[in-house]
């Protein structure tokens, strides 16, 4: 791990997404403390592949499931309903944002709910549902161990995942005694036993649970959450009320599709054969049943996701699982971590994801450019969606419709114009010969060359040496 003493500011949420890289860029330990993640993570995922032969096609198995789910969602959505319903559960739809929110602050109004327990949901952080709950004098908790020091440092999460991954152990150990208004030891033992006597108090007392769903299970109505603390299960059966916000488009059709889902997802995420929990919950506590909520609430989210289903090529990115594998292989998440993104979901799928469910955000719309489009995320993609062509297709998308700056429509229209004819080829090679050995004094190059080598300029080009029979 990098050293903390090398601690700086984190990257502001500023509106301009150049504001947000140059500001990741300045600080090097987080940029240290991504790397040294994100290596762990796809070492650990490549060991969990090598580990399991059939890989392949278990990814295929995957995508097949995605492509189905997806291509028929109303009729997954429906029966799902249905079985969810049957079994005592009740379904809400939100078509956007706000109304996910207003639906989660109206039942815990209506309920008299004082203090909301939360497991990980990407989806509330999506519909800022914690600022919703304050606003209306309900106190919202994470219990997450890494979304309660984001929560604590009143910041968002910079993985998928892991939400803290950007924080050293000297800053958590800092936000815990603010907390705790007492010093304590900065060792991991320490700190996860004051998180952990700290939360426990609270979810004895929670009137409302609000988890994530990694996938509603069609044909039982039921919610499969995996997660690798316990919190998860406390959330879900100690409140009297159990929420959960989900995605339109995280449905399996089956039981069995889902025991697919349990082996890839985990390699993944973390290189794990299994999540150290995986709870299945269909329908709220039963007659019988000493644990389990009174009420099961589903709230299921458009936000845009329905727009994209008439896309061909957009409607990939619906496949996505969420495990973050993208993230940990992506050169440009490695350098500048999740917040640079300014987006709940970062790294490749966030550079897709977010500008599509939102596509008037002028702060999201230059994420398609934050890629070297080498394609590792494509590769590491357990479900094989085809990220590097997405990105692609958002960047033409962008410029046919203006959205990028004056001076970059000016290089693209200089490039059309060189690569028009072979005199105009000749010329460019000339010049850009030229501006080579000027390297580090030239504008752009000079900035590209801080962090790496230049090649030499060669002094006649390919084409001079080919008629010259010198190659």
């Amino acid at each position: 791990m990098p050293s903390e003493a090398e601690v700086t500011t984190p990257p502001s949420q500023s509106p301009r997404f150049s504001e947000r890289v140059q500001r990741a860029l300045g600080d090097l330990f987080l940029r240290k403390a991504v790397r040294f993640t994100a290596d762990r993570l796809r070492d650990a995922r490549a060991k969990a592949v090598v580990e399991k032969p059939d890989f392949d096609t278990l990814r295929s198995a995957g995508r097949r499931i995605r492509t189905e789910t997806i291509a028929n969602l109303d009729h997954h959505l429906s029966t799902f309903r249905s079985n969810l319903e049957r079994a005592g559960g009740t379904y809400h739809t939100a078509a956007d944002r706000e109304e996910a929110a207003r639906i989660v602050v109206a039942l815990a109004q209506s309920r008299g709910v004082k203090l909301a327990v939360k497991s990980k949901s990407m989806i509330s952080e999506e519909i800022h549902l914690n600022a919703a709950l304050e606003a209306a004098g309900i106190e919202p908790l994470e219990t997450d161990l890494g979304e309660w020091i984001v929560q604590l440092a009143k910041e968002t999460p910079s993985h998928l995942i892991l939400p803290a991954i950007h924080k050293s152990r000297a800053q958590i150990r800092a936000l815990f005694e603010a907390h705790a208004g007492h010093p304590l030891a900065e060792d991991t033992k320490t700190l996860a036993g004051y998180a952990r006597r700290y939360l426990r108090q609270r979810f004895l007392v929670a009137d409302l649970g609000l988890s994530g769903c990694n996938f509603g299970v069609a044909e039982s109505g039921s919610v499969a959450i995996f997660t690798n603390e316990g919190n998860g299960r406390l959330v879900t059966t100690l409140p009297r009320i159990h929420v959960v916000m989900m995605g339109m488009e995280r449905i399996v059709p089956t039981l069995a599709d889902l025991g697919t889902m349990a082996e890839l997802l985990p390699r993944s995420a973390t290189g794990q054969k299994l999540t150290t929990y995986l709870n299945i919950l269909t329908g709220p506590r039963r007659e019988a049943e000493i644990d389990g909520p009174d009420e099961l609430h589903v709230i299921v989210l458009d936000g845009g996701r329905r727009r994209l289903l008439g896309d061909p090529e957009l409607r990939e990115i619906l496949h996505c699982i969420r495990c973050g594998a993208c993230l940990n292989v992506c050169p440009v998440y490695r350098q500048i971590g999740g917040h640079a993104y300014g987006s709940v979901y970062p790294g490749p799928i966030g550079a897709v994801l977010a500008p599509s469910l939102v596509p008037d955000d002028p702060s999201l719309i230059p994420l398609p450019e934050a890629s070297s489009l080498c394609g590792a995320c494509t590769e590491a993609c357990p479900v094989q969606i085809p990220l590097d062509s997405l990105l692609v297709r958002l960047r033409h998308d962008a410029v046919k419709a203006g959205r990028v700056p004056r001076l970059q429509r000016l290089g693209q229209r200089m490039g059309a114009w060189f690569l028009a004819g072979p005199r105009r080829f000749g010329f460019a090679g000339w010049i850009g010969r030229k501006l080579l050995r000027r390297g580090s004094k030239f504008g752009p190059l000079g900035a590209w060359s801080q962090a790496r080598d230049l090649p030499p300029a060669p002094d006649r080009s390919f084409r001079d040496q080919w008629k010259g029979g010198e190659v």
